[in-house]
């Protein structure tokens, strides 16, 4: 009798182990996101929130926006978003206001805390942190990643496919015009702000054929001795900045400002690395070869 006992225990391990083993090999997606948390979905998500303009844009262009039931206050791309409802700001996370969205899958970027992730896990929902890229290349890996999350596999192989030959023309086509550009990032009484050489603004001027005057930089702090220095040919700024900025002392002393050559640009076009960057490439790359 006792032998026939252990038989049966065994066996029945043997049937838990075998269903565990199936329901991981059958579970919709398993991998580490950027924070490296283990991240189990059973199930392909219907009800997705996202915090990540960048994100929410290429949930847009995957044609995936159907599963999308929250976005941050900060997703206002494409126009459409208007019509979804807005779930606050990447900080102090409103976890009630989440969870009346019954949302199966939260997307985020690396900007939001580990705490917050955790507060936001304590209601059972899945949270993956999707890696924020410094370089405009990195942007497909991106891509790749949202379109397994949202099981649009192939969209995302085709944008992929579509924004490596844009790179790749850029690069062919890029040849360094000499011309000094100056992208304001900030100004004024708090200091200046512009791209450092390791961030993707950097690479967006670059890939127009501009030479980016904040290369050198480390940070995104340039002083107002090296700014005037540089004297840049052309300077970019959001629309909303650029009457402020040509008015102001001692802006009005650079050559770009005296000729008439600062131009306001879409501030979604270069202040999030998205699909729409590579609006902001050609774009700088018109102005400066006009």
């Amino acid at each position: 009798m006792r032998n026939r006992c252990s038989i049966v225990l065994l066996l029945f391990l043997l049937v838990s182990c075998s269903h565990k083993e199936q329901n991981v090999e059958n579970c919709f997606y398993q991998g580490s996101d950027s924070y490296q948390r283990k991240v189990t979905l059973a199930k392909e998500p219907q009800r997705i929130v996202s915090f990540s303009p960048a994100i929410t844009e290429i949930i847009f262009l995957l044609n995936a926006n159907q599963k999308l039931v929250g976005i941050s206050d900060f997703c206002n791309y494409p126009p459409e978003t208007a019509k979804i409802t807005k779930v606050g700001k990447l900080l102090n996370i409103n976890v009630e206001n989440l969870l009346s969205l019954h949302p199966d899958l939260i997307l985020i970027g690396s900007v939001i805390s580990k705490e917050d992730v955790a507060k936001i896990e304590q209601a059972n929902i899945p949270v993956f942190s999707v890696k924020q890229e410094s370089k405009i290349e990195n942007l497909c890996q991106t891509i790749e990643t949202v379109g397994i999350l949202v099981n649009r596999q192939n969209e995302a192989d085709s944008l992929i496919d579509i924004y490596r030959q844009k790179i790749a023309t850029f690069k062919a086509q890029k040849q360094n015009s000499g011309k000094k550009v100056y992208y304001v990032v900030g100004f004024g009484q708090t200091g200046d702000f512009t791209a450092p050489g390791n961030s993707y603004i950097h690479d967006i001027i670059s890939l127009a054929g501009g030479d980016n005057i904040g290369k050198t930089l480390s940070t995104w702090n340039i002083s107002r001795e090296q700014l005037l220095q540089e004297n840049p040919d052309y300077i970019f700024i959001r629309e909303k900045d650029k009457a402020a900025f040509c008015k102001t002392y001692p802006y009005t002393e650079l050559d770009a400002v005296k000729n008439k050559r600062v131009y306001a640009i879409n501030s979604g076009w270069i202040d999030i690395l998205s699909p729409r960057n590579f609006d902001a490439i050609e774009y700088i790359h018109r102005v400066i070869n006009s």
